[in-house]
């Protein structure tokens, strides 16, 4: 008997083409877990074979939302965030952001204090 498990559609926010970041990292294992990324940052190039859209895009469908910038710096994107509408935003270490997880709860987002790397490491994405 098969199964079908649906991959989980993940905008990869802070995304980069610079191999010494986490995001970079999280985009190239996202692909090797099988998890369709979309990165969105504000360098030009390219990540996993993808290319890094700018600025606030639009993105159909999204299910996580996960976080590589700081918290100085998410204010601009909350309205973004929430628009995507996505089941769940991950903020990874350093991105923590009281603020926005209460507005994101508020919407009925649910939201995670954690390691994106890790969670797909020991199979909890």
């Amino acid at each position: 008997m098969l199964f079908f498990i649906p991959m989980k559609k993940t905008l990869v926010l802070g995304a980069t083409p610079n191999p010494g970041r986490y995001a970079y990292l999280a985009m190239h294992a996202l692909a090797r877990h099988g998890h369709p990324a979309v990165p969105v940052g504000i360098r030009r190039g390219e990540v996993a074979g993808v290319p890094i859209l700018q600025g606030t895009p639009p993105v159909a469908e999204v299910d996580t939302v996960t976080l590589y910038v700081g918290p100085q710096r998410q204010p601009p994107y909350y309205g973004y965030i929430l628009s995507l509408h996505p089941r769940r935003i991950i903020f990874n270490p350093g991105t923590e952001n009281s603020e926005l997880e209460a507005l994101a709860r508020a919407q009925g987002i649910e939201t995670v204090e954690g390691c994106t790397l890790v969670m797909l490491s020991v199979g909890s994405y």
